[in-house]
C-alpha cells in the first residue's frame, strides 16, 4: 500500500509530520489526547468528541479491528484519529473489518507515524489547540492561519448538531420504570445501562420542552454526555431549571445527569464553568466518592469542568479527582437530583461506578411512595 505523506500543524505552528491512513484530504478541530489502551471504535463514535481531533497515547491503535456492536452512535464523530502505528492486520474473534477501511468509509481522516509522545508532551504544557491535518497543503503557514481560524470550543454549542432529530424509544418488556433521556450526544451504552437496572428509555431531542417531558409522565429525566461548552447551550439549562421547578412545586421527578449533563444540571442551579487546560480523557481516573470515602476508576472525557468555588449552598459536592481535585460529582440537598463528571457507563475494565444507576432506580422508586 503506497504511503501518502500527511501533516498536522497546530495554531502556535508546531509541526509534526506522517502519513495519511482513513480518508486522504484535509482535516481540523481542536487537538485532544486520550490516554486508555482500547476503546479506540468507542471514542471514534462517541459524540461528545465532535469538533475534535483525538490523539491515542498508546502506540499500536487498530489490531483488533473494528466491532459493529462496540459503535456508541451510528456513525464517527471524531474530526481525526493521530496515532504512533496504525496496524495494518487486525486480530479479534468478534472484528468485521479494519480500523483504516472503516474510517475511509466514513470519510475521516487517520494521521500515523508521528511522535505521539512529543505532541502529548505539548498539550499538556501548552494545553489542548486547534489543529489542521492535511495531505493536499503543505505550506505551514497557510495551514497554521486555518487551525487560527477554527471556532474556539468556549462559547460553542455543539449540542445542535449531534441531538437526534426525532424522539424515539428503547423498549424493555422487564421495565419498572419510564426514563425520558435528554439527547445532548448521548452514548448507547447508557441506554444499555438504562435498561439493564429495569427501565424503558425515551429519548428526546436537546430543544425538548419541559412541558413535552412531563407530559410524557416518567419516572425520572437523565441528561446526557455531550460536546462543546455547556455554558453555550442555554436552551437545556433553562429547560432543566423548569424541571425543578415542577420538583418542588408538583411531584418528585428524579433527574440523574453524567459529564455534559452533570455541567448543565450544575448550572441549572446557579455553578459556573471552565475549560480545563487540555482536559480528561482516559479511562484510569481515580475519583473519591465524598460520601463513603470509596476510590472509583473511572472512565472520562470532558473539556469542562464546574467550578467548586461556584457551587451554590443548595448543591452538595459528592466527588472528587485525585489527578486535580477537579468536581466530579454534586446531588442537591433538597431535591432527588444529581450528577457525575465521569462516565459510569463506561466498560474499559472496573466496573466502579455502576451503582450510580442503581442510585437512580431507587431514587424512582423512592418517589413513588
Amino acid at each position: 500500500m503506497q504511503e501518502i505523506p500527511a501533516i498536522l500543524v497546530l495554531e502556535n505552528g508546531s509541526v509534526y509530520r506522517g502519513t495519511a491512513f482513513g480518508k486522504a484530504g484535509d482535516a481540523s478541530g481542536e487537538v485532544v489526547f486520550n490516554t486508555s489502551l482500547t476503546g479506540y471504535q468507542e471514542i471514534l463514535t462517541d459524540p461528545s468528541y465532535t469538533g475534535q481531533m483525538v490523539v491515542m497515547t498508546y502506540p499500536l491503535i487498530g489490531n483488533y479491528g473494528i466491532t459493529p456492536n462496540d459503535n456508541e452512535s451510528s456513525k464517527i464523530w471524531a474530526s481525526a484519529l493521530i496515532v504512533r502505528e496504525a496496524s495494518n492486520v487486525y486480530s479479534n474473534f468478534e472484528s468485521t473489518r479494519s480500523l483504516d477501511a472503516t474510517l475511509k468509509e466514513a470519510g475521516v481522516m487517520g494521521l500515523a507515524g508521528i511522535d505521539t509522545r512529543k505532541l502529548v508532551r505539548e498539550i499538556r504544557q501548552k494545553g489542548a489547540m486547534r489543529g489542521v491535518i492535511s495531505t493536499s497543503v503543505t505550506d505551514i503557514d497557510t495551514l497554521k492561519q486555518q487551525a487560527a481560524a477554527i471556532p474556539e470550543m468556549t462559547g460553542l454549542d455543539l449540542v445542535s448538531r449531534v441531538t437526534t432529530g426525532s424522539s424515539y424509544s428503547c423498549d424493555n418488556p422487564d421495565a419498572n420504570y419510564h426514563v425520558v433521556a435528554f439527547d445532548y450526544g448521548i452514548k448507547t451504552n447508557i441506554i444499555r445501562q438504562l435498561q439493564s437496572e429495569g427501565c424503558r428509555v425515551t429519548v428526546v431531542s436537546a430543544k425538548t420542552p419541559a412541558s413535552d417531558v412531563i407530559a410524557l409522565n416518567p419516572d425520572g429525566v437523565f441528561l446526557s454526555n455531550g460536546p462543546g461548552d455547556p455554558f453555550a447551550v442555554t436552551y437545556a439549562i433553562d429547560t432543566i431549571r423548569e424541571l425543578a421547578d415542577y420538583n418542588r412545586s408538583t411531584r418528585r421527578l428524579p433527574i440523574f445527569g453524567i459529564c455534559l449533563g452533570h455541567q448543565l444540571l450544575s448550572l441549572a442551579f446557579g455553578a459556573r464553568t471552565y475549560k480545563l487546560k487540555f482536559g480528561h480523557h482516559g479511562a484510569n481516573h481515580p475519583v473519591k466518592n465524598l460520601l463513603d470515602s470509596r476510590i472509583e476508576i473511572t472512565s472520562q472525557n470532558h473539556g469542562f469542568a464546574v467550578d467548586e468555588c461556584s457551587l451554590p449552598e443548595v448543591l452538595q459536592l459528592t466527588h472528587r479527582n485525585l489527578y486535580d481535585q477537579t468536581v466530579e460529582g454534586v446531588r442537591h440537598r433538597d431535591l432527588p437530583c444529581f450528577s457525575v463528571q465521569y462516565h459510569p457507563e463506561a466498560a474499559p475494565g472496573p466496573h466502579d461506578s455502576h451503582y450510580l444507576f442503581r442510585e437512580f432506580t431507587d431514587l424512582m422508586a423512592h418517589a413513588r411512595n
